[in-house]
């Protein structure tokens, strides 16, 4: 800790002697019961105690500006020294930037509070709008907008549909001019229910393909990306036991970007059926992965989700391709605008040009691409609760930090949103993880065999049953009621087996883990210990040649 406490005073320094007179340094040590220590605390700086010591340690930055406001580092982590630069900076910028930025908002989902007018009461908002709200000043924008205000400084747009020309040019000169922008599409929106009033349930795509294919950037719209290594276990229901769905992802670290703010920190995200952002080979655009699959994933055509909604039959004609697809990028380079002769114009009119029209960007753009849209819903991420009265927000998944940690980092400056983590990452211990979904393929394979026998022993027994019933025979033959008891004991026998298998899934997967840890507690510290031995012994028959050399030598 004293060396990390190092690293961060020099750091400190070197951005004071950078600031022309700018940033003024103060290093205090709040001794126990002194005035220092009343000033660290008053500021919100949090002290821990380290071992046995009685005194407290704090490791904090408390910074403030010259019209009163202040900001806090409550306690700097060691873990993540990787982003102790890009912490430090986002103080000092948020310190020199004080008014709260403002989001606009544009979402076809409910994101915000909205009157529900069969309940005749506002719905509840998202709980990733109420943190949005707790930091910035989220503007809500009309789906129809021709123009955006100046002060917006980072454009979210979540599950476009059907805008218009006149809105999907606005939102390109936006993002050409400067503007930064966070781009939620899907090619299936779990939570996008469609028109009550369509039977079919509506469409539940989004995309922004006509603004990012000028930049050479695309989603996907006729896929969903699944992936077998990532797949979340999920209920179906009170009567049916919990199943991996492989449309339901739980992307752990290993496939996100350690080196970027926005992830780098990140512990899982959830996805259900997202989609997949490409590049062309000549794509005037950068496109830098955020998130993405395991080599373990595959493609499946979205118009095949309405007939294949049961996870064992996407399971069963699921077949992995080996490569990795992309679910959230971050864009950026000098983009050609998607509409280089200007606003376009109703038919048989020529296209107005705007004196303030951007054909191209003059600075390379700062864009966030996301291709799944249900990672912001709640049932994704959190879990919610009354406590008298007050809803209690408890979060499983990062998917709430992705959205602000993506804000925060395009609502920087250039300089501060380039900064990248400094320290390597280790990818985690995967071999359980291997070994788990091993077993549970041997066991499917399994259960999907007895599954068929007794389907078929069921309607053996019930066209027998048929018959009898169909020839009017109150009186079973011999032959027919042997058949009859012999189906029905094969019918209790397969279902027992069935149930021992599902049994044993459990019991194999507990198995390898007690295998694992004897290998770690006993053979290992043996295998080591008998490789000293080893040393020793030959050591000793190396001295003994030797002296035995130097006896006959003599």
């Amino acid at each position: 800790l004293r060396t990390y406490a190092g690293r961060v005073r020099e750091m400190l320094e070197a951005f004071a002697a950078r600031s022309d007179g700018k940033l003024i340094l103060q290093v205090i040590d709040p001794l126990p019961f002194s005035e220092e220590e009343d000033r660290a605390s008053g500021f919100g700086l949090r002290p821990i105690n380290a071992g046995n010591s009685a005194d407290p340690i704090y490791l904090g930055v408390a910074g403030t500006n010259s019209v009163g406001d202040d900001d806090i580092i409550p306690f700097l982590d060691p873990a993540k020294e990787a982003f102790l630069e890009y912490d430090l900076a986002k103080l000092v910028y948020t310190l020199a930037n004080p008014k709260k930025p403002v989001i606009g908002l544009l979402s076809e989902l409910p994101l915000t509070a909205e009157f529900n007018p069969m309940a005749r009461q506002a719905s509840q908002p998202w709980v990733i709008a109420e943190q949005m709200r707790q930091l910035f000043d989220v503007r809500t924008l009309d789906p129809g907008l021709e123009e955006i205000a100046d002060d917006i400084k980072v454009l979210m747009i979540v599950h476009p549909k059907d805008l218009s020309d006149a809105t999907l040019y606005a939102i390109d000169q936006f993002v050409l001019r400067g503007g930064r922008a966070l781009f939620f599409v899907d090619p299936y929106s779990e939570v996008d229910r469609g028109d009550p009033a369509d039977p079919s349930g509506g469409r539940r795509a989004s995309n922004l393909n006509r603004l990012t294919g000028a930049w050479g950037i695309h989603m996907d719209e006729a896929h969903v990306v699944a992936d077998d290594r990532y797949a979340m276990t999920v209920g179906l229901g009170a009567d049916s036991r919990p199943v991996r769905h492989l449309g339901v992802l739980g992307i752990e670290p290993a496939d996100m970007s350690p080196d970027d703010i926005i992830t780098g920190s990140l512990n899982l995200m959830t996805f259900a059926f997202p989609g997949h952002i490409t590049r062309d080979q000549d794509a005037p655009a950068t496109m830098q992965p955020l998130v993405e699959s395991s080599e373990l994933a595959g493609l499946i055509p979205v118009d095949r989700l309405a007939i294949m909604s049961d996870p064992e039959m996407l399971r069963a004609d699921f077949k992995p391709t080996g490569e990795r697809y992309v679910l959230a990028a971050r864009i950026s380079g000098k983009v050609p605008s998607a509409f280089p002769e200007g606003l376009p114009a109703p038919p048989g009119s020529p296209p107005a040009v705007p004196a303030t029209h951007l054909a191209a960007a003059t600075e390379p753009v700062n864009v966030v691409l996301v291709a799944d849209t249900d990672l912001l819903a709640d049932q994704l991420w959190v879990q919610s609760q009354d406590f008298f009265g007050q809803r209690v927000h408890t979060a499983f998944a990062n998917n709430g930090d992705f959205v602000i940690n993506a804000l925060d980092n395009l609502l920087g400056s250039g300089d501060l949103i380039s900064i990248r983590s400094r320290a390597t990452f280790q990818r985690p211990f995967t071999r359980v993880q291997d070994l788990r979904r091993e077993a549970e393929a041997r066991f499917r394979s399994a259960e999907q065999r007895l599954q068929t026998e007794l389907q078929e022993t069921e309607a053996k027994l019930s066209e027998l049953q048929a018959s009898r019933a169909d020839q009017g025979a109150q009186i079973l033959s011999p032959e027919q009621a042997a058949e009859i008891e012999r189906f029905q004991a094969r019918r209790l026998q397969l279902r027992k087996e069935l149930r021992q298998v599902q049994r044993g899934l459990d019991r194999d997967i507990e198995r390898l883990g007690s295998v694992l840890k004897i290998l770690n507690i006993t053979v290992v510290p043996l295998f080591v210990t008998a490789a000293g031995l080893l040393l020793v012994m030959l050591r000793r028959r190396a001295q003994r040649r030797a002296q035995d050399a130097a006896g006959h030598q003599r």
